[in-house]
């Protein structure tokens, strides 16, 4: 039976208005994509435009990134409203997953394949050199430098952050309230804090004049003043770059740590008091074995941390005195050295060295997500 004139009619109207939400939603997107895309290729090469004001630049990306993204999904989702309504439900998750996966391919997947392929390539990546870039990086013994660093920064940093981080959560948890907020607070505090910031203020208390904290201690002890991050002995200056970064990381660790010994259950807890063991047997045979996900789940993250390091080596000492790290040594050969190819096969053996890792964190999380 055919249908009536007001059916037909808004059946009419209702196509024409999906086919306008189509129209504005399409040219919406590429009209916001089109502007974005103008306005970071500006601030790179006409900062002039913008009286060369980086604070100017920074506030405009802010408020053109957060509502330029705002401002493309308004109109991504006024694009898949206007389909069919079949249509619509099916293109609906991919809508809003294929442009973050595009951002991923244009912003980790393209720069990898591009950085691969300029490993095989001369200093101003022109011609194909093959594996001559590789040769010479491992017969480098800056590189060699480099790879002992930072495994001497995966045996210490990971283990003694997860270590310290337990030590504050267990004792933060014996607190009050009050103070187990005001501890966790203070010690979460340098979180906040850039590496760059960090180092800094670290580099104050390292200082060789009397206005080094460090050296202030050594005097006033009788001892002499000492350039601490030049003192390659023992690799004693690394060490001291090191304990920057287990300050920065010990407050992420406490703050998982602490969340996951609350999560242990109670009655576990009073099982073990009621059979006679001690608080130290508790803590050791309960609740670590309890937290144990937890615990590889932290150092792992802080694995892959140390393996990127580079801040806190570049602004200290610029990897002279044998404390050059991989990541330091690949910018100082790209930008200082102008050795592309190099700098190239350096990231390249560092993405190889932090794939294994990731990998394996990748099959802990899906064991413990299945395991719950």
């Amino acid at each position: 039976m055919p249908d009536g004139p007001g059916e037909s009619g808004g059946g009419s109207g209702s196509a024409k208005a999906d086919a306008r939400k189509l129209g504005i939603g399409l040219v919406g997107m590429g009209v916001v994509a089109w502007a974005i895309g103008n306005l970071f290729l500006a601030f790179g090469y006409y900062p002039n435009w913008f009286f060369d004001s980086k604070i100017l630049i920074g506030v405009l990306a802010l408020v053109a990134g957060v509502g330029g993204a705002y401002l493309f999904f308004f109109f991504l989702n006024m694009f898949v409203e206007g389909l069919p309504e079949r249509l619509s439900l099916l293109a609906t998750p991919y809508a809003y997953l294929l442009p973050a996966f595009a951002a991923i391919a244009v912003m980790l997947l393209y720069p990898t394949i591009q950085t691969i392929n300029y490993s095989f390539a001369n200093d101003d990546s022109t011609e194909y050199v093959g594996f001559a870039n590789y040769r010479e990086v491992f017969s480098s013994q800056a590189f060699r430098d480099s790879i002992l660093n930072n495994v001497l920064w995966l045996l210490l940093v990971p283990a003694v952050t997860v270590a310290f981080g337990v030590l504050v959560a267990v004792l933060a948890d014996k607190l009050s309230t009050r103070g187990e907020q005001v501890s966790k607070s203070l010690i979460f505090l340098p979180m906040a804090i850039s590496f760059v910031g960090a180092t800094a203020i670290w580099s104050l208390i390292y200082a060789f004049d009397t206005t080094g904290l460090l050296n202030a201690i050594v005097t006033s002890l009788g001892g002499e003043a000492q350039t601490w991050l030049q003192i390659s002995t023992a690799r004693l200056n690394s060490l001291l770059l090191m304990v920057i970064l287990v300050w920065l990381q010990v407050g992420f660790a406490m703050i998982l740590l602490s969340s996951a010994i609350k999560g242990v259950p109670e009655e576990t807890l009073e099982a073990a008091r009621i059979d006679g063991a001690s608080e130290l047997q508790i803590f050791w045979r309960v609740v670590i074995p309890q937290i144990k996900g937890t615990i590889i789940t932290v150092f792992i993250t802080v694995v892959i941390l140390v393996l990127k390091v580079f801040d806190i080596v570049y602004v200290s000492t610029n990897g002279n005195f044998k404390t050059n790290v991989i990541a330091n040594l690949f910018f100082n050969k790209l930008f200082a050295d102008d050795q592309a190819g190099q700098a190239a096969a350096i990231v390249v053996i560092l993405l190889i060295a932090v794939m294994p890792v990731l990998v394996w964190q990748v099959r802990h999380f899906r064991e413990e997500e299945a395991n719950r």
